[in-house]
Formats: C-alpha cells, sequence, structure tokens
C-alpha cells in the first residue's frame, strides 16, 4: 500500500515521490535521531566568560610635550683667587657632595695664616700687661685710701691714682679689641686657605671644564660646570586654556621618550604667561622606576595634562560589547540567564569603555561566548577563567 505525498523532500532519504513505509523507516530514524539531538542542544547552558561592570575614575587629557631639567645645575666657581695646582676630575666624571673638584695652591695664604696667629700670640701679651698695669694703679689706690683720716694722705696722689686707672681701663679695652681683631683675620685667613681646595656642593655629573692645572684663576671664576641628574623635575609648558585640571598635588601620567610610562606630581604653577604662545611653566616631580637609558637634562617627556577634575564613570569591560544592528549592546547574566541590554558609550578608560547609560555599577556581563547567545539564552559561568 502506498500514499500519495506532495514535493520530493523525501528523495533525500531514499524514498520517491509515493512513500513506502518499510522503506522509509531508515530516513525517519535518522530525522527523528536530528530533532532530538537538536532539543538536547537547545536544552543545553553555553559555556561563557563574564565581567562585572565597575565604577572607575576617568579624567580627559591632551599630551603636552615637555622637558627634563636639573634642580641644580651650574658653575662650581673658585671663593679665592691662586694658582690652579691640581684638578682631580675629568669630563664626565661623577662626584659625591663634598667631593675635591679641584685643589688651588695656598702656600702663600697658608704663611699670611701664620702671621696672623703671631700677631694674636703678641696682642695677648699686650692685653695681659695692660692688665697687669690696671692691677698696680688699682692697689696704688687702695693704699691712697686707707691714708685718707692721716696727716701722710695726699689728695693730688689720690686724684693721680684714680686717673691711673682708668687709663689702664682704657689700655684694657684696646688691647682685647686689638685681640679679636687678630682672632678675625686668623678665622679669615683659615677660610682662604679651607677654600682653596674646591668641592662638589652637590651629587652631579661634570659636564665641562673650564680651566687647567697651572692657570691662574680669580676668586669667582668658574672651574667647572656641574648637572645633578638625580634631582630631576618636568617643566612643560601649558596653554593657559587647559589649567583647569592641573593643581598643584595632582598625579598625572607621562611618558618618556624611550618609551616607559611613569607619574608625576605637580609641584608647582610659575605665575608667568608667555604673551606670544600663551603658556604657562608647570614644574612636575617625576616618580621614575625603571628606564631604557641614563636620563639627561632637556630630555624629552610627554604629560598627559588633565583637561577638567576627574569623575566618576559607570564601564564595562571592551569584549563584553555587540554591535546589532548598529546599535552597542551587552548581554547581562541574571540567574544563569543572559538577556540582551542595549547601552549608551562614552569615553575609552584602557580595557574598559564608560557606559553612559544602560549599566549599573556591580552587573555580571558576558565577554566571551557572547557572540553565539540568543536572548534568554541560559548559560554557564567557566569558573576557570581570572
Amino acid at each position: 500500500m502506498t500514499t500519495e505525498l506532495p514535493g520530493r523532500s523525501w528523495l533525500a532519504h531514499g524514498c520517491d515521490g509515493h512513500i513506502n513505509w518499510r522503506n522509509c523507516l531508515p530516513a525517519l530514524a535518522i530525522a527523528f535521531a536530528l530533532v532530538s539531538a537538536g532539543d538536547a542542544r537547545a536544552q543545553g547552558a553555553s559555556l561563557v566568560r563574564v565581567d562585572q561592570v565597575t565604577e572607575v575614575p576617568i579624567s580627559q587629557t591632551v599630551p603636552v610635550i615637555g622637558r627634563l631639567v636639573a634642580r641644580q645645575s651650574g658653575d662650581v666657581a673658585a671663593r679665592i683667587s691662586g694658582a690652579l695646582s691640581s684638578f682631580e676630575v675629568e669630563v664626565g666624571d661623577r662626584v659625591e657632595a663634598g667631593q675635591i673638584i679641584a685643589v688651588l695652591d695656598t702656600d702663600a695664604l697658608q704663611a699670611e695664616l701664620e702671621l696672623a696667629e703671631s700677631a694674636l700670640a703678641e696682642a695677648d701679651a699686650q692685653l695681659a700687661t695692660t692688665r697687669a698695669e690696671a692691677e698696680l694703679a688699682r692697689r696704688k689706690l687702695q693704699r691712697q685710701k686707707k691714708l685718707r683720716k692721716s696727716a701722710a694722705f695726699s689728695k693730688v696722689r689720690y686724684e693721680d691714682a684714680e686717673l691711673a686707672i682708668a687709663i689702664a681701663l682704657s689700655k684694657i679695652r684696646s688691647a682685647e679689641a686689638r685681640v679679636a681683631t687678630r682672632k678675625f683675620a686668623i678665622k679669615r685667613r683659615t677660610i682662604d686657605v679651607k677654600h682653596g681646595v674646591i668641592t662638589a656642593p652637590y651629587e652631579g655629573v661634570v659636564v665641562r671644564r673650564y680651566a687647567e692645572i697651572g692657570g691662574y684663576v680669580r676668586n669667582g671664576q668658574p672651574l667647572v660646570k656641574l648637572i645633578g641628574d638625580r634631582t630631576l623635575e618636568i617643566e612643560v609648558d601649558v596653554p593657559a586654556n587647559r589649567l583647569a585640571g592641573l593643581l598643584p598635588g595632582r598625579e598625572v601620567a607621562v611618558t618618556l621618550d624611550d618609551g616607559t610610562h611613569h607619574v608625576a606630581v605637580v609641584r608647582a604653577l610659575l605665575p608667568s604667561e608667555n604673551a606670544l604662545t600663551r603658556t604657562r611653566t608647570a614644574r612636575l616631580r617625576p616618580h621614575l622606576t625603571e628606564t631604557r637609558r641614563r636620563l639627561a637634562e632637556n630630555q624629552s617627556v610627554t604629560v598627559e595634562v588633565p583637561i577638567g577634575a576627574p569623575r566618576d564613570v559607570i564601564a564595562v569591560h571592551k569584549d563584553a560589547i555587540l554591535k546589532r544592528q548598529g546599535n552597542d549592546i551587552v548581554y547581562v547574566v541574571k540567574d544563569e540567564i543572559a538577556k540582551p541590554r542595549p547601552i549608551t558609550l562614552g569615553e575609552s578608560i584602557g580595557e574598559r569603555i564608560e557606559v553612559v547609560n544602560g549599566l549599573a555599577a556591580g552587573e555580571i556581563v558576558v565577554v566571551r561566548g557572547n557572540e553565539r547567545l540568543r536572548p534568554g539564552a541560559k548559560v554557564r559561568i567557566d569558573k576557570s577563567a581570572s
């Protein structure tokens, strides 16, 4: 017995236009198996990875080129005049604070110091003599006082004794002044001898020498130029209309020209504006970690200058975002069910993107496996994913 069926859909399973049920049993078995497998897959949960929507700070920035400047840099000069007897450093040498740079010939100064010490000894002797004279005059005056009620008392001698006391005291003050002068001369000569040895006022690198051994240098003449390369700051000229977010104490991101990224803190904004460029100079104190090459004065650095004050925003991982018919959507997971939700995006924040509306902090979104999800699909979270 056969039954007429329209169409030729059974031909693929070995049946012709008239179904012979006995002949078509294998094809029916295959069809039922495919339908059953599809139902089983539909009932299973999709394995996905998820991420939490977070609230993060965001600050819009604009890159501005700055430079490294040394907080301590300049010429180290001689503080006395004299012939240069030795140079202890070369160009490129690193020196520590207090390290000897050069030595001047101080033989003449040493002789003057010894002469000043001899003059002090002489002044001390004169002071001792005047004090002894004053003591002698005091004793004479005391004897005259004892004779006041006797016939041997002489008013003239008494007055002479009082005058001798006054003269002796005046000589003492004069001798004490000479001693103080001699002590000052010794101190001055000692300082001059000490300054014959020129030392580094701070740690740095010698970048230039202005004199050579045998030359005569005068007081104030520079000997070397020193740069303190370990006390560097960042100097950047910022457009005046970009200063709203660049307040002292604020941290900003900086990038050296070797590609390394660091953080710097705004130390000061100088109260002077360039009339031609309409920029103001900012000084930043960098916290430099590892760099790929040795730092140098005037080295280029890019400063991410904040446009305004920082603000907190809702952000979602970029892998959670899908494009559907020109709209941005994410799959939000709740009670193991993934539901699509349209969102409005804002600024990019590294691996995350600001969500203007559509999500709240703490919600869970799918970041892996979201491309194949259907609305209302049951999901199973991959716990092994970090």
